[in-house]
């Protein structure tokens, strides 16, 4: 109903006006005649054919009223319609001319199609500001994680050229690992970025989930080792429609941020089934991520604490790339924190398109 109240103002105000003039040329009729005939009686004989000239005093008199009326409902009308419409068009402008804050003013909200256009043209405005901002953060942020590994590459490499470090077996291992870290932040940008365009593709293909999760963990385990954890495995065996690979490299990602954040201790990746949906977690003893900052984990370049990040190596991009292989599964990642303070971090996917294999469950290692 909403939607059409201005075609519905504009057809009572017409009525309206036409009403008026109506009333006016049929009321105004009998007032003149009365009048007139009362100070001057025709004469004897039939009435005249024609028009005389009082009547068309009559007829001239009365459009001028009724035209003066129509007009004064008529500039009402278009000065309620027009107020929201410059005010759109001079928001237009101003975006136009690089003014991403312009907005326009709604005016009258009686009016809905003006009102709504209004309101869906801010709309688009802010959505415009959003992404160019975001857009600038994610210059700044990617130019401030590339240059760390390319100064250190190129410090080094310069050093090598001056003479100034003697090649070794321990130097080019430490600029192949800069050289694997920039192609890890690279394609996890671009995963992030197709992500938030919506062109992510996925391999989906049946895949046992629980073999996927164990090469994953195999990967990290001596790392995971090696800073302090054990690992406890309880996965059944589940066949799904998926990309593997992608999801191996999300739980490579779960895993890796538990070894940078994580208190050493018991590390437990899980599967379970929940009604439609399969949920592999990654539960940790803790610290757990602070209230505040808990909805924005997934964020990209998020971090709880700059300084934090810094000093274990984080670019704020592996959540993030969690969050878009969950999405493009048609899933979800999430955080919630454990019964004993700890952190779970879990990828939710649909089961509508898996072949059910569930058995006992699988020993903890």
């Amino acid at each position: 109903m909403s939607r059409h109240r201005l075609s519905r103002q504009i057809t009572l105000s017409m009525s309206a006006v036409v009403a008026v003039a109506v009333m006016i040329v049929f009321v105004g009729s009998f007032v003149f005649y009365g009048v007139y005939l009362t100070y001057y009686p025709p004469p004897p004989g039939p009435p005249p054919l024609l028009p005389e000239a009082p009547d068309f005093v009559l007829i001239a008199v009365l459009l001028l009223f009724t035209l003066v009326i129509g007009i004064f409902a008529a500039l009402r009308l278009t000065k309620r319609i027009l107020v929201p419409l410059n005010s759109l068009a001079e928001g237009a402008r101003g975006i136009a001319a690089g003014d991403l804050t312009a907005r326009a003013s709604p005016g009258d909200r009686s009016l809905g199609e003006t009102a709504r256009l209004v309101d869906d043209f801010n709309a688009m405005a802010q959505r415009l500001e959003n992404s160019v901002t975001a857009m600038a953060s994610w210059n700044a942020a990617i130019a401030h994680e590339l240059r760390t590994p390319l100064t250190i590459l190129r410090g080094r490499l310069h050093g090598l050229a001056d003479g100034v470090f003697e090649p070794s077996d321990e130097l080019f291992r430490n600029l192949l690992s800069q050289v694997e870290g920039l192609s890890r932040l690279v394609d996890d940008l671009r995963i992030v970025t197709l992500s938030e365009s919506r062109r992510l593709e996925m391999r989906f293909e049946p895949t046992d989930l629980e073999q996927d999760i164990r090469q994953a963990v195999d990967a990290m385990r001596p790392a995971l080792v090696e800073a302090g954890f054990t690992i406890e495995l309880d996965t059944r065996r589940i066949v799904l429609a998926c990309d593997g690979v992608r999801l191996r490299q999300a739980l490579l990602a779960l895993l890796e941020n538990a070894k940078r954040y994580a208190t050493p201790g018991l590390l437990r990746v899980s599967t379970r089934a929940e009604e439609d949906e399969l949920v592999i977690a990654v539960e940790d003893q803790g610290p757990g991520l602070a209230p505040d900052f808990a909805p924005h984990a997934f964020d990209t370049f998020s971090r709880a604490e700059a300084s934090r990040s810094r000093r274990h190596g984080g670019a704020g991009l592996g959540l993030s790339v969690v969050r878009a292989i969950a999405e493009a599964h048609h899933g979800r990642a999430q955080y919630r924190a454990s019964a004993a303070g700890g952190a779970i971090f879990e990828i939710v996917l649909p089961l509508a398109r898996a072949r059910d294999r569930f058995g006992g469950d699988a020993p903890a290692e």
